[in-house]
């Protein structure tokens, strides 16, 4: 789930916290462009779906204000859905 409202975040994160569970909190992260393009040829949600693209810039506004911040970043510019996986996987393992 992506969560781009801090405040959101901190309630979900206080709840698990309350309750000792233990959070990995990751953000598969791609710059605009990227972002634009693999948008442009979904083919579950359909090409240039409206409902993806009016979250771009508030992903882009909470990954510069607070987002990166609170998580494990992956930057999945240059990976493959397998790749990215991959690198979760080692991470968690670790």
């Amino acid at each position: 789930m992506t969560v781009l409202v801090e405040e959101y975040w901190r309630e979900i994160g206080a709840g698990f916290a309350e309750h000792a569970i233990p959070v990995r909190h990751f953000v598969l992260h791609a710059d605009q462009d990227t972002l634009r393009g693999r948008i442009a040829g979904d083919n579950v949600l359909g090409p240039n779906s409206p409902f993806r693209l009016k979250y771009l810039e508030p992903y882009a506004e909470a990954a510069r204000t607070w987002l990166h911040d609170e998580a494990e970043v992956v930057d999945t510019t240059h990976l493959t859905p397998a790749q990215a996986a991959l690198q979760i996987a080692e991470a968690v393992k670790n």
